[in-house]
């Protein structure tokens, strides 16, 4: 048996040495110039065009996926074919071309939420748009949620008051009611949503206004009337210009929602008013048909119900466990000619709980707001009212229906016998009293007090043209005069007969107290 040589043992040390340092070294590397390999699927954009994409070799997307054009712009798949994957564009389309590249994201489309979106004025993307730098938010939420199931949703009971006279007393709104205001183009509609917002200061109602393919002036003047009556401290506007691009007034309202639904979550009352889901529908329409999709009814897509279903649906009133927060919802569209039966306005009529109909007959003559009470219904009813409003004007809205009935008819003949001619004197009071101008919400006392002044014939000695004026001191009379009563009527409690009666009385004394001022030249004592 040999021996190893001299040496020869030291040596394979070393080697083995240095080879073990070289591991080490490069396992060092490794480690501090480790990879985290992701594959990343893209496709290649075949032809653009009016707010749409046709891309290939996104073989894996999802629907409703959010994608990514090189130019940084970005789209939601919508349409899956075999071959061809068609996209609605969140931006400009002009700035994407026939070659470009398109990659998968994974995640759909998505909004910033939280406290400080309030008081800001942004875009369906959450992009600023009022100069005041970049919006600070929480987290992140998809667009498109499902709406709370049947168990988490409690009884609409709460009232939401609007201001309007004419609303909280004859088509009362819910707290987590979805009402429908529908209307001919340029008569009030929106009038109606800004007197509700700036009606929800210290009531702890927030607020969110979306704009769905609205003039930018309109837009300007209806932020800047909230911010001079300080309803911008609790609203947020999302703002989807007629001029930009479909995609973006498509999933507005989505994104509106979405921002309502966090507040909802903390166990806040929130109101949320969509101007106008006319435009939306119109929006929507436009990509279907650009997309190849097949037309039904007036062009529009087979889903167009279903779109805004899943839409309104989202607002209810969470049970206690939930949260106990409420969304309520004012979608607003427009009518052509006074047609209610036109498919979309029978689609959201049947999805909501009421509706406000303006009439442009009463726009005309000038009684605004211009609310059709025989065409307008709440089908939640009194359950949201006050006791106080029930006590007041319980058979007001059949008299009133019945004297609009009658005045068509006197119209046609000259001879009236006393009883109809004093109904049709008192209508004519009543539906002055229930005019009131724009900007000018009323508190619930005095609400309670100008009608019950009315109910009363309080007015029927009095031009119908004075009525305003007499309105006003009676007003200002009952809620200087009776601060007990106006507390309990804020406070919901029913309004007992000495409570009526004490309010008539300072009612009568208001308005004699006016006819001896009215009749006292002035100078004299």
């Amino acid at each position: 048996m040999s021996r190893p040589e001299p040496g020869r043992n030291s040596l394979l040390d070393t080697l083995r040495g240095a080879m073990e340092g070289a591991d080490r070294a490069v396992e060092k590397v490794l480690q501090e110039t480790a990879a985290d390999p992701k594959v990343e699927e893209s496709g290649t954009v075949i032809s653009t065009g009016s707010g749409i994409a046709r891309v290939s070799g996104l073989a894996g997307v999802g629907a409703d996926e959010l994608v990514e054009f090189s130019g940084g712009i970005t789209g939601i798949a919508f349409n899956l074919d075999p071959d061809q994957v068609g996209v609605i564009m969140l931006g400009s389309s002009e700035k994407v071309v026939s070659g470009d590249r398109v990659r998968r994201t994974g995640r759909v489309v998505d909004i910033p939420v939280g406290d400080g979106l309030l008081g800001r004025v942004i875009d369906a993307s959450a992009h600023p748009l009022d100069n005041r730098g970049a919006v600070s938010f929480v987290e992140r939420r998809p667009i498109e949620r499902e709406a709370p199931p049947i168990m988490a949703r409690s009884p609409v009971t709460e009232p939401l008051q609007t201001g309007l006279k004419v609303v909280d007393a004859l088509i009362p709104v819910g707290r987590g009611q979805r009402e429908l205001i529908l209307g001919d183009r340029q008569i009030g509609k929106t009038a109606i949503a800004l007197d509700t917002i700036i009606n929800q200061a210290d009531k702890n109602v927030t607020c969110v206004y979306c704009s769905i393919g609205q003039q930018g002036a309109d837009v300007a003047k209806f932020t800047a009337q909230l911010r001079s009556y300080g309803a911008m401290e609790y609203t947020t506007v999302v703002v989807a210009s007629g001029d930009g691009p479909p995609g973006l007034r498509f999933i507005a309202p989505y994104a509106a929602t979405t921002i309502a639904e966090y507040y909802m979550e903390q166990g806040r009352d929130v109101l949320i008013v969509y101007d106008d889901l006319t435009l939306h529908a119109r929006s929507y329409r436009e990509l279907s048909l650009l997309l190849e999709r097949p037309p039904g009814r007036e062009a529009y897509p087979g889903d167009i119900f279903y779109i805004h279903s899943r839409l309104l649906e989202r607002s209810t009133h969470l049970r206690e466990e939930h949260g106990g927060g409420s969304l309520t919802a004012l979608p607003i569209i427009e009518t052509q000619a006074q047609n209610i039966s036109a498919y979309i306005p029978t689609n959201l009529i049947s999805i909501t709980d009421g509706q406000i109909y303006l009439s442009p007959n009463l726009f005309q003559r000038n009684h605004l707001p211009a609310i059709d009470v025989g065409r307008s219904v709440s089908r939640v009813g009194g359950k949201t009212q006050l006791p106080a409003y029930r006590a007041v004007t319980g058979d007001l809205r059949l008299s009133y229906a019945q004297f609009e009935e009658l005045e068509m008819f006197a119209r046609f003949g000259t001879r009236l016998d006393d009883k109809t001619r004093q109904t049709i004197e008192r209508g004519r009071r009543v539906r002055k009293v229930l005019t009131q101008p724009e900007l000018r919400p009323l508190t619930i006392p005095e609400q309670i007090a100008a009608l019950l002044a009315v109910t009363e014939g309080l007015y029927d000695r009095l031009d119908v043209e004075k009525i305003p004026a007499a309105e006003k001191k009676v007003r200002e009379a009952v809620t200087s005069g009776l601060p007990e009563i106006c507390q309990k009527i804020e406070a919901g409690e029913l309004l007992s007969e000495e409570d009526q009666a004490a309010i008539v009385k300072k009612a009568r004394e208001a308005l004699e107290l006016a006819d001896e001022e009215e009749e006292t030249p002035s100078g004299e004592v």
